[in-house]
C-alpha cells in the first residue's frame, strides 16, 4: 500500500485529497507547512508527495528544491497541485523538479488518475532487486538470500525486510516501521515491531547482524 504526503495549507481542499486517498486505499499524511512535512519526512519516507505551492513558511519550489538535493529524498515523486495556472508556473514547477502539475480547482478523478499513473511508473523503473550487503530481496519473486541460502520469510518478515532495504542506513523508528509494514501507527503495538526483528535476524543467520538497534528510537540496515 502506498504512503502518500499531502502538503497543503488550506483545510478544506486537504481533506478532499486525504479522503479522496484514503478511499482509494493508500495510508495518507497530511501537512499544513513545511516544517511538519520535514520533520515526518526524518521519520518515514513516502512513496509519493502532492504538493502546493503557495504555503506559510516555504514555497512548494524551495521543498522541492531541498528533496531534490538530498540522496534519500531525490527520487520520490511530487505531483505539484496549486491554483497558480500560467504556462510560465507550469515551467517553473517543472525546472524545480516536480514530475507533474494539476491546476486548481480539480476533479478527484483527475487527482486519483495521475497518482496511479505517476506511481506505476516510479514501480517500472524501481530496481527489482533489492541488495544491501550480503542480503538480497528479490521484489517480483518474493524471495529472499543471505548470502548464497535461500531464506524462508513470512510475508510480514519479508515487508519488513524490504522496507529497511529501501531505506539503507536511515533509522526507522518503530512507529514508522509500524505505519508503513502494519499500516498503523498505535504506538502500544511496537513490540511487534522488536518481536518481528528478533526473528528476522534469526532467518538470516550471520546476516542478521546487519540490522542494528539504536536505542530508544528504532532499527537500521547497513
Amino acid at each position: 500500500m502506498a504512503l502518500i504526503y499531502i502538503v497543503e495549507d488550506d483545510l478544506n481542499i486537504r481533506e478532499i485529497e486525504s479522503i479522496a486517498l484514503k478511499n482509494s486505499n493508500y495510508t495518507v499524511s497530511a501537512f499544513d507547512c513545511a516544517e511538519a512535512f520535514f520533520g515526518q519526512m526524518a521519520e518515514l519516507l513516502p512513496d509519493l508527495v502532492i504538493l502546493d505551492i503557495m504555503l506559510p513558511d516555504q514555497d512548494g519550489y524551495e521543498i522541492m528544491r531541498k528533496m531534490r538535493k538530498n540522496p534519500l529524498t531525490a527520487k520520490i515523486p511530487v505531483i505539484i497541485v496549486t491554483a497558480k495556472t500560467t504556462e510560465m508556473d507550469l515551467v517553473k514547477s517543472l525546472d524545480s523538479g516536480a514530475d507533474d502539475y494539476i491546476r486548481k480547482p480539480f476533479s478527484i478523478m483527475e487527482l486519483l488518475s495521475r497518482v496511479r499513473a505517476l506511481l506505476r511508473r516510479t514501480a517500472e523503473s524501481a530496481p527489482k532487486v533489492l541488495t544491501v550487503g550480503e542480503i538480497r530481496l528479490d521484489q517480483e519473486r518474493y524471495l529472499v538470500y543471505a548470502g548464497e541460502t535461500q531464506v524462508e520469510l513470512t510475508f510480514k518478515e519479508f515487508e519488513l525486510l524490504r522496507f529497511l532495504m529501501i531505506n539503507p542506513k536511515v533509522v526507522l523508528s518503530r512507529e514508522a516501521i509500524m505505519q508503513a509494514v502494519w499500516d498503523t501507527d498505535y504506538e502500544g503495538e511496537t513490540r511487534t515491531v522488536d518481536m518481528h526483528i528478533k526473528t528476522l535476524r534469526q532467518k538470516l543467520g550471520s546476516c542478521g547482524k546487519q540490522i542494528g538497534t539504536v536505542r530508544n528510537v528504532g532499527y537500521v540496515i547497513s
